[in-house]
């Protein structure tokens, strides 16, 4: 359908997108409210909530049948409750002293374990829920036909909003959550018991996000895909209405739904995969903490410092030249598949290293670096398709494609911190996916580009092997050798303490921008070897799993060490392999070992390695 221009719609046409709009703000409301609530108070950032939503969807289609729509959406929602308040007390209560971005991957790994729990109970069909009874009809209102059942979400949300403001305004309960979110430890000092808090506070936030899916089935089905997405729009309407606030919660849903809902009224469809992220880019450009949030306080003192990164020591680089050398004996040794996954990691070691060099030394916390891996693929491949330039000079020149994307989203990144600052570069890398995903003539839409092939000089596995070999050991040498530079000084200065550094006369700004860019260049060199290593690049090369496996990688290998990002890479390429090749559920299998290595190594692979030997 072409577009329509807004004064174009008749004033029915204009109601109904309006209410379509409200109606859909409704469960996007009740999710988001859930996730800003267990951050506010636990400082969780929930990644798995949108599992728990979609399994919300999928106990409501299953008790539908035997007690009826109406009874099976709360005792769904009490379900998903009881097991959120299962997690919090088993898993997550050991971690609320370890770092939030390593809470975040423990919530990264509930999702592989919920999603094929999910696929082994109701297999990997889409789910039809049944007709809401009493509201499977329709009225006419300004002369159009609209489903009763919306009608009924509009008016569900602004009751939920209702209920919380009374729970958190007039009860002891409530006011023991507020105090905790304004200053939890010294709600502690005072006596809260805490452990209780956070369960309840955990459990309040999964029934929301559990209700929120089970009022949904009348409208839509219940999919496997519908985690990430709901997670991605519940992020951004946290996001946008400010940390913590259940206001700003129901503020950013209305206006994300309505929205959305007059873009697909007005005939542009497709600009709604990514509308809500170029909303929540505009609002923190403006209001860095979102229209109702409250400014955070800026560190006056050393108070976050890490200790420095260790340069290694002559054992230590002897050790890294001895395995450099051993892998350059592989191909002597094995050949086919080995070389394969030998290359797939070095060029994912890359990445991580990459990702680590904002991370850990500059604490920029990045959740779409994916967007430079996306951006260096793809302009290896255009340079070659559709430029026709030599794969040797597509390989050289492709890193700058995605130099320019880190230049114009690394200006508005390094002005914001923290989540806000996480979620901003979530934001820049779904931008770019979508404009690969739907760019067809250019890009090759969904389906990608293919025929990215190198030379034939390096046409053989063991060629292009030496080929990455060398490049990804230069590149990380040179990154490794940045941070004991006097600009990674200057960047670990301006990390633990930035007033301190601006003080002294450091552009804190201007170095992290710096890091940024840097980092984005080796991110696309790394996406242009893979590109090559494939023969093809498709949009999943910026998708956001492909960001939050470099975040896995770093944080398994340790983001306080400088190896532990490649020993990540390299334990994360390789449990992937493995594990997806032999076993059939094996995304649980990985959530699973992926838990297991965060509760017993909180600091990393490398970084337990590093205290035991310390020791």
């Amino acid at each position: 359908m072409g577009s329509v221009p807004f004064f174009f719609m008749s004033a029915s046409s204009i109601l109904i997108q309006f209410l379509n709009g409200l109606a859909s703000a409704s469960s996007l409301f009740l999710v988001a409210a859930g996730l800003s609530l267990i951050f506010g108070v636990t400082r969780i950032v929930n990644f798995a909530h949108g599992s728990l939503f979609m399994l919300g969807m999928y106990l409501a289609v299953a008790l539908a049948p035997m007690l009826g729509f109406w009874w099976s959406v709360p005792l769904a929602a009490l379900a998903v409750a009881a097991f959120g308040a299962l997690v919090e007390a088993t898993l997550l209560r050991r971690l609320y002293a370890a770092p939030e971005l390593l809470q975040l991957l423990a919530t990264f790994a509930l999702v592989l374990v919920i999603k094929d729990f999910t696929l082994w109970a109701w297999g990997p069909e889409d789910l039809l829920g049944p007709r809401a009874p009493g509201m499977d009809g329709a009225v006419r209102i300004a002369g159009l036909r609209y489903p009763e059942y919306d009608l009924f979400l509009i008016g569900f949300g602004p009751l939920v909003l209702g209920a919380l403001w009374f729970l958190l305004r007039r009860t002891r309960w409530g006011t023991l959550v507020r105090a905790a979110t304004q200053d939890r430890e010294m709600a502690g000092a005072l006596g809260v018991n805490q452990r209780w808090l956070f369960t309840s506070v955990f459990a309040l936030g999964a029934l929301l996000a559990g209700l929120g899916g089970a009022v949904q089935i009348p409208r839509e089905p219940a999919t496997l895909f519908i985690d990430l997405q709901i997670i991605s729009d519940a992020f951004v309407v946290v996001v946008v209405g400010g940390l913590g606030s259940i206001p700003g919660a129901f503020l950013a849903a209305l206006l994300i739904a309505e929205i959305k809902s007059f873009c697909i009224g007005l005939g542009y469809s497709k600009i709604t995969l990514v509308v809500e992220f170029i909303v929540m880019a505009v609002v923190l450009v403006i209001r860095p903490w979102g229209l109702l949030g409250r400014m955070p306080a800026q560190s006056r003192g050393p108070g976050t410092v890490e200790l420095p990164l260790a340069f290694p020591t002559r054992k230590a680089l002897a050790a890294l030249g001895g395995m450099a050398m051993m892998l350059a004996l592989v191909p002597l040794l094995s050949a086919g598949y080995t070389l394969v996954l030998l290359t797939d990691i070095l060029v994912f070691a890359l990445f991580a290293v990459s990702l680590h060099f904002i991370m850990g030394p500059g604490g920029l916390h990045s959740f779409g670096h994916a967007a430079y891996f996306g951006l260096g693929a793809y302009g290896a491949g255009l340079l070659l398709l559709k430029g026709g330039l030599p794969m040797e000079l597509a390989l050289a020149l492709a890193p700058l494609l995605a130099v320019c994307g880190a230049l114009v989203f690394g200006w508005f990144c390094v002005r914001l911190s923290g989540v806000y600052l996480a979620m901003l570069t979530l934001a820049f890398a779904q931008i770019t996916w979508s404009v690969m995903f739907q760019w067809d003539a250019f890009t090759g839409g969904s389906n990608g580009l293919i025929g990215i092939w190198p030379s034939s000089w390096l046409s053989s596995k063991t060629a292009y092997y030496y080929l990455t070999l060398a490049t990804c050991v230069g590149a990380i040498a040179l990154l490794w050798r940045v941070l004991h530079a006097p600009f990674g000084y200057a960047l670990r200065a301006g990390r633990d303490s930035p007033l301190r550094a601006d003080a002294i006369g450091i552009d804190v700004r201007a170095q992290q921008w710096a890091a940024f860019v840097f980092a984005g260049l080796f991110a696309g060199l790394a996406g242009a070897l893979f590109a090559f290593s494939k023969g093809s690049i498709s949009p999943e090369a910026l998708a956001v799993p492909r960001s939050v496996d470099g975040l896995v990688m770093v944080l398994l290998g340790g983001i306080q060490t400088l190896t532990g990002p490649v020993w990540g890479a390299a334990l994360l390429t390789w449990l992937q392999d493995a594990v997806s090749r032999g076993i059939d559920y094996w995304r649980a299998v990985m959530g699973a070992i992926v838990l297991v290595l965060v509760l017993v190594f909180p600091q990393g692979v490398t970084g337990f390695l590093r205290e035991r030997f310390a020791r």
